[in-house]
């Protein structure tokens, strides 16, 4: 729960030095991530921790899509600034290299060759990876290589 405990750490910080928007963005990350918690029943680990951020990041660069139609550069600034406190608390991403050198590996370990064995590698990589990419990237990446 390193995650977790860091981003209250920052919350505090943030509180203390009267920065509203790292507050906003790392309060509404602690309160996804308590949400998910209460449904689970149970501490969520680093990578459930991991995808509820890239989730969060998700919905602000949705956010940012949408402002653009709408022209609200104001928005736009701080919703990007959110996306770069939130990217702080994730692990450094795999390499595109890195990444299919590792899927090339579990396909290989598992003897997968058609996609009907997708979803197996895909759980397999996801456990792996640790947070490291997203599931849209890997199971692109498993797609693109199964294929």
């Amino acid at each position: 729960m390193a995650t977790k405990k860091e981003l209250e750490k920052n919350l505090m910080r943030a509180i203390k030095a009267r920065d509203e928007l790292s507050k906003n963005a790392i309060r509404l990350a602690i309160s996804s991530i308590k949400l998910a918690e209460v449904e689970k029943g149970e501490e969520l680990s680093e990578s459930e921790i991991f995808a509820i951020l890239r989730k969060e990041i998700k919905m602000r660069e949705e956010t940012i899509a949408e402002a653009e139609k709408a022209d609200r550069q104001d928005l736009i600034m701080n919703t990007k600034a959110e996306i770069e406190i939130l990217k702080q608390f994730l692990p450094e991403e795999l390499s595109d290299q890195e990444l299919t050198e590792l899927v090339k590996k579990i396909i290989m370990e598992t003897g997968a060759s058609s996609m009907k064995e997708m979803g197996m590698v895909i759980k397999k990589v996801i456990q792996e990876v640790h947070g490291r990419a997203s599931n849209e990237q890997i199971s692109k990446k498993v797609r693109e290589l199964l294929a």
